[in-house]
C-alpha cells in the first residue's frame, strides 16, 4: 500500500524555524510536502520558496508589503493571499495534515488558534502561544481533537523523556539553558554588554530577538510557563540546570529516582523533524552525536542575581491568568528597544517586571483580552524607556 506525503502549512517559512523545516522536507524522501506557505514582510524569501516548491498557496500577511512587492515570477498554480485572516484559510484546509507554527512572537497565536480550531496537528514553535494563552489554547486543543506537538528543543526533549513512564510517575521535568554568552558575567558588568555582544550565542545558531532571550534566559522564564500548560505540570515541578555544550536539551525525573534524558548536538532540524513524522521516526539530516571522540558535559544551576529572569517565568507559571500574555509583551517591547540601542542590557528584565506590577490581573481572560494586554504591555515598556 502506498501511502501519500504528509502536507504541510509552515507559517513563519522565512525565519529561522521555517527555514529549516524546509530543509527537513528536503531530506524527507517525498515523505513530506509543504502545500501552503506565510510570510510577514520577507516576501523576496518567500517567493523564492513558492518558485523552489510550487505549493498550493502562500501568504503575505503584511498587506502593504505585498502590494509593494513585484509577484510576476510566481509559479503558475501557487494563489497569492494577503492579510493575516488568510492564515485561516490555508490551515483549514481538510488535506492539511500538520501546521508547523514558526511565528515568533505573539504574532504566532493568531495562526496556532485558527490551526487548533480546525483540529489540526499543530507543530508548535511559537511558544508565545501557551506563555500568553496557555489554558485558553489547550483547552481548544481538547475541544477540537487537535494535537499539541512541541517544537522547541526543551520541550521535544521533555515530551520523548515522558514516553517512559507514566505521568504519574514523573516527579519532575529539568529544561536545561546553555547560559548564553554571560554565564560569567558579574550583574555589573551586564549594564556595558552591546548588542553586537549579546547577538553571539556560543551554541545555538537563531534569530535575533530568540538569542537576546537567551542571553538574559527570558527563554527558559517563557518555556518554565510552556511547559506547565503543555504537559501539564504543577510549577514546583518545574526545574531549570544550566548547561552550556546544549546536548542534553532537558530530562524528566521519575518518582524512583530515574531520570531520562534526550540528547543530540544543537540543531533544530531534529525537533522539527521528529514533530513531523510522529509518531514515528526516520532518517533525517540533523546532526548526530559521535561517542567516538571524548566529551564533557557540565550542569549549574542558575545564577538568580545574574539571570532574574527566572523569577518572572516561574511567578507568571504559578499565578496564570493574564501574567503570561503580559510579561511576553513586555519582553518583546524591551528586546527590541535594546536591539535599537534604546535600552541596556540589564534593564530588560526590570522593564518586563514594571509591567507585571502595573497591569490589573484577571485570573480567568478572554482570548481578547489576552490580545489588548499583550499590546498594552508593550506601550507601557515604551513609556519605561522613554521616561
Amino acid at each position: 500500500m502506498t501511502h501519500r506525503p504528509k502536507n504541510i502549512v509552515i507559517l513563519g517559512s522565512t525565519g529561522s524555524i521555517g527555514r529549516s523545516t524546509l530543509e527537513v522536507i528536503a531530506a524527507s524522501g517525498g515523505r513530506l510536502r509543504p502545500v501552503a506557505l506565510s510570510a510577514h514582510s520577507n516576501l523576496d524569501l518567500l517567493e523564492a520558496q513558492a518558485r523552489q516548491w510550487c505549493p498550493g498557496s502562500i501568504v503575505a500577511t503584511d498587506p502593504a508589503a505585498a502590494e509593494r512587492h513585484d509577484w510576476s515570477a510566481l509559479p503558475d498554480g501557487v494563489q497569492l493571499l494577503t492579510g493575516a485572516e488568510a492564515v485561516a484559510d490555508v490551515v483549514a484546509d481538510a488535506e492539511v495534515d500538520v501546521v508547523v507554527s514558526a511565528i515568533v512572537g505573539s504574532a504566532g497565536l493568531h495562526g496556532t488558534w485558527a490551526a487548533l480550531e480546525a483540529g489540526k496537528t499543530v507543530a508548535l514553535a511559537n511558544k508565545e502561544s501557551l506563555v500568553g494563552g496557555g489554558p485558553l489554547v489547550t483547552r481548544l486543543a481538547a475541544e477540537r481533537g487537535a494535537t499539541l506537538l512541541p517544537v522547541d528543543s526543551e520541550h521535544s526533549a521533555v515530551f520523548q523523556a515522558l514516553q517512559a513512564g507514566r505521568r504519574t510517575e514523573v516527579r519532575r521535568v529539568v529544561l536545561t539553558a546553555s547560559g548564553g554568552p554571560f554565564r560569567h558575567y558579574p550583574p555589573e558588568r551586564l549594564a556595558q554588554v552591546a548588542v553586537e555582544e549579546a547577538l553571539a550565542h556560543p551554541t545555538w545558531a537563531m534569530g535575533p530577538k530568540i538569542t537576546i532571550d537567551s542571553a538574559t534566559l527570558m527563554n527558559k522564564a517563557l518555556e518554565i510557563i510552556e511547559a506547565r500548560w503543555l504537559f501539564d505540570l504543577r510549577p514546583g515541578q518545574i526545574g531549570v540546570v544550566v548547561h552550556p555544550q546544549s546536548i542534553v536539551h532537558s530530562m524528566v525525573e521519575y518518582i524512583d529516582g530515574s531520570v531520562v534524558a534526550q540528547l543530540s548536538p544543537p540543531d533544530m532540524k531534529l525537533p522539527i523533524q521528529y514533530a513531523l513524522t510522529w509518531p514515528e521516526r526516520s532518517e533525517g539530516v540533523a546532526a548526530k552525536l559521535d561517542f567516538g571522540r571524548a566529551m564533557q558535559w557540565e550542569f549549574e544551576p542558575p545564577d538568580p542575581d545574574r539571570f532574574p529572569a527566572l523569577r518572572l517565568g516561574l511567578e507568571a507559571a504559578e499565578t496564570g491568568g493574564t501574567t503570561g500574555a503580559v510579561l511576553n509583551g513586555a519582553n518583546e517591547a524591551a528586546v527590541a528597544a535594546f536591539l535599537a540601542g534604546r535600552l541596556a542590557f540589564n534593564q530588560i528584565v526590570p522593564a518586563c517586571r514594571w509591567a507585571l506590577d502595573a497591569h490589573t490581573f484577571d485570573p480567568h481572560p478572554t482570548l481578547s483580552q489576552l490580545v489588548h494586554l499583550d499590546r498594552w504591555a508593550r506601550e507601557e515598556v515604551s513609556r519605561w524607556v522613554s521616561a
